[in-house]
């Protein structure tokens, strides 16, 4: 391809019109915001438009199973402090709505796309990234996706000899594992708070130390490698040892790390780790996540957590007992219709809450909040529920289609 300023041939502009163009009509019949049907359209007009899209722009793809959302937008903001920014912000992370997002990108410099742990491999081929963020691998969507060692697996062989900088989480196992065929790897200090889909080794199958905050096999070797960023309480500490402080509106330990790669990858294009921070603290709530909104005269905190690991992070973040909680619950296409995941979440971290059921799932949720011994309500509805909580701020934890559904219902 020819690398003028503009890559695009007749076809691809033919595809990129017509794929906005069936997106606004998606819009306008109130269907969302078009960007998947779009960008499906774009391509099969023409299966190699993400790759024309990218081949002008410095691109740096983010994955992971929990905060691969909020670290694209932290990346982008810290990236805008170089130059423009396209990104698909709003979380639409398989190829079409990749495609749409770039497609709307026409004066940028930079692209930031996060990108779903089933695609990587494929995106990162497509859009000659400059660098790859890999956050955490934990179970998620049982029936959709594959098993985590599997995903790891996948990244490794689709990233093996990769001339992208990898910036990679050196506290998970897994993506340690994905990320060591390449020869290209920053590597961050950023925690694991959930263990459980690490206690075995990736490498040979044998059974993971973990003493204090280190790892390593005891059979094969493999281990946890040295990192050159870290985050260390409320600073980032960079590769010359110097700390800089975070400061977020975002809340939650899960989010200082997600500032730390984010860093890390802000210093691959030249931008210092203060100039980053400084940036990052733009970023208020992410596609309604964090948002407190005012719902029949109370303030509500949406919060959403989608697998075992993203509850255990998001119980860390609510307001100490006895805040009411309300927890929402359901397992339509985008969340995975199999709910054994929450037989994995650790729900006796709510005790001395009161605890409102609602959702499609309400009753699976019921019976595992029975058998953690929990004191809760199963109710109809939002309001319902919120009617019945006791004063103070609500924390409203839900998954994915179950957060949508609160966030039309409070208007947000």
């Amino acid at each position: 391809m020819a690398g003028n300023s503009d890559p695009l041939t007749p076809r691809a502009k033919l595809a990129v019109t017509a794929g906005k163009a069936v997106a606004a009509a998606s819009r306008a019949a109130g269907r969302g915001s078009g960007s998947v049907i779009g960008g499906r359209v774009a391509l099969k007009l023409d299966p190699d438009l993400l790759a024309r899209l990218a081949q002008n722009l410095d691109v740096v793809l983010v994955s992971a199973t929990n905060g691969k959302t909020t670290t694209t937008r932290l990346i982008a903001e810290a990236l805008r402090a170089a130059g423009p920014v396209v990104s698909n912000a709003l979380g639409a992370n398989m190829p079409a709505g990749i495609t749409s997002a770039l497609a709307g990108g026409s004066d940028a410099k930079f692209g930031v796309i996060e990108v779903d742990e089933k695609y990587l491999a494929g995106v990162a081929r497509d859009t000659d990234p400059k660098c790859i963020a890999l956050l955490n691998l934990s179970r998620d969507q049982l029936d959709r996706a594959a098993e985590t060692r599997m995903l790891a697996e996948n990244w490794r062989e689709g990233l093996a000899g990769s001339k992208a900088v990898i910036v990679a989480n050196c506290d998970d196992p897994l993506v340690v594992w994905a990320a060591s065929s390449s020869p290209n790897v920053v590597w961050v200090a950023a925690g694991q708070m959930w263990k459980d889909d690490a206690w075995s080794c990736p490498s040979c199958g044998g059974v993971m130390q973990r003493p204090g905050d280190d790892w390593f096999c005891g059979e094969c070797g493999f281990r946890r490698p040295t990192p050159t960023w870290a985050l260390s309480g409320d600073h980032v500490l960079d590769p010359h040892g110097s700390a800089w402080p975070i400061h977020l509106q975002l809340p939650g330990r899960a989010n200082k790390a997600n500032a730390t790669s984010s860093a890390a990858v802000a210093a691959v294009f030249g931008v210092p780790p203060q100039v980053a921070l400084e940036r990052m603290y733009q970023v208020q709530a992410v596609a309604g996540r964090y948002d407190v909104v005012q719902f029949q005269n109370r303030d509500l905190r949406l919060l959403l957590a989608k697998n075992p690991a993203g509850w255990l992070e998001t119980f860390s973040l609510i307001d100490p007992p006895p805040a009411p909680v309300i927890l929402s619950v359901n397992a339509r296409g985008a969340d995975g219709t199999d709910t054994s995941w929450l037989w994995d979440v650790d729900y006796t971290r709510l005790t001395g809450h009161p605890i409102f059921v609602i959702g499609d799932r309400k009753l699976d949720l019921a019976v595992r909040l029975e058998v953690a011994n929990q004191h809760f309500q199963v109710c109809d509805n939002l309001d319902q529920a919120v009617q019945m909580c006791p004063p103070g701020r609500i924390e409203v934890i839900a998954n994915y289609t179950a957060f949508q559904d609160l966030r039309r219902r409070v208007g947000n």
